[in-house]
């Protein structure tokens, strides 16, 4: 099919029939991954929920250190998470936390590099966009610089998060004081180009519009266009307890929403290879719908995931590799197991 307009995939997404518009972004998903289903065993490890943001959506960062409910790991925690991982099979670590105030960028770069003598085999995705910014604002050093010393210390990946709504105006109002737009896409972009392979995030059904939605997927796009590297988009469905914006936004989006907002991303951008159901925030039942709507990964095992939670999550923490594989089996679709890299097995 030819490429979308903007325009077009706001009216698809505003006036098709939910059931029309899923099956043409289910079509669009078999033309290129036929009925497999990715997934990865991993573990997610949020290593400090202290943070020197506060963003109005988020649930899980605490400012002050002394905090009751605030923690900040070390080493032999996180160590220990990831060897109770990788003994279960896991082939990634999530690695991502909150911006804390005290620690330095060798913490970071120690981290990953007694990880990877370890764990030579696991792959290592860690440190958001933002968390690359915080490094380089510590640090004196350019976000290039940033990411080529994590590569030779073993990371593989970097994950979505922090992108949010790309469209300033509306990242302004729940996220003032965080990387622009533009920041988060330029670390992607030299991340792509200094052969650092990432995923995108957008999250969504808070303040902002339908057109904001499509805009987002618009400065994705064309990312990819100009420096591929992206393989997922992860819809990211805003859950409102426990953070400020839940008085203007007290309630998760609609299912159909959700449908919707998964069946255009397969359709629109047409340059990343897969559309995630992030089954932590979506929920595993819709989760399950949207793998006829155009999303052909499942995310991962994840096995402690505490972001989502923090803000009223009711899944599990985490689901067991033979329960992954029941969950796509029974949608009469194929298990593919993957590592970060999408090398599969």
């Amino acid at each position: 099919m030819n490429r979308l307009t903007e325009s077009q995939a706001l009216d698809l997404f505003l006036n098709a029939p939910l059931d029309e518009l899923c099956k043409l972004a289910n079509a669009e998903k078999e033309s290129r991954h036929g009925k497999s289903v990715y997934w990865v065993n991993n573990r997610q490890i949020n290593y400090t929920n202290v943070c020197v943001l506060h963003c109005r959506f988020c649930a899980f960062s605490k400012i002050k250190k002394d905090s009751p409910t605030a923690y900040d790991w070390d080493y032999s925690t996180i160590r220990d998470k990831a060897a109770e991982a990788i003994a279960g099979g896991a082939r990634e670590l999530h690695i991502v936390g909150g911006l804390h105030p005290d620690h330095p960028f060798d913490y970071y770069i120690e981290m990953l590099r007694k990880l990877r003598k370890e764990f030579p085999a696991v792959n290592l995705k860690a440190f958001t966009a933002v968390e690359i910014c915080h490094f380089a604002k510590i640090s004196g050093q350019t976000p290039e610089q940033i990411m080529a010393t994590l590569k030779d210390a073993g990371l593989d990946t970097l994950p979505g998060g922090g992108a949010e709504i790309l469209v300033q105006s509306v990242r302004d109002q729940i996220c003032p004081g965080k990387e622009t737009g533009e920041e988060w896409l330029a670390v992607h972009r030299a991340a792509h180009k200094l052969g650092i392979p990432t995923n995108a995030t957008m999250l969504f059904g808070h303040i902002e519009k339908p057109e904001d939605r499509i805009a987002h997927m618009r400065m994705l796009r064309d990312l990819q266009d100009e420096a591929p590297g992206f393989f997922a988009f992860i819809p990211l469905v805003y859950h409102p307890e426990h953070n400020a914006l839940h008085k203007i936004v007290p309630h998760i989006t609609s299912e159909e929403d959700i449908l919707r907002t998964v069946a255009i991303a397969r359709l629109f951008l047409d340059n990343i290879p897969h559309i995630k159901a992030y089954w932590i925030q979506m929920g595993i039942e819709t989760a399950m719908k949207a793998l006829h709507a155009g999303a052909s990964d499942l995310d991962g095992t994840i096995i402690e995931e505490k972001i989502t939670h923090a803000a009223g999550a009711t899944v599990p923490i985490g689901m067991s590799p033979q329960r992954m594989r029941e969950l796509i089996e029974n949608e009469g679709l194929v298990p593919v197991e993957r590592d970060a890299k999408y090398e599969t097995y």
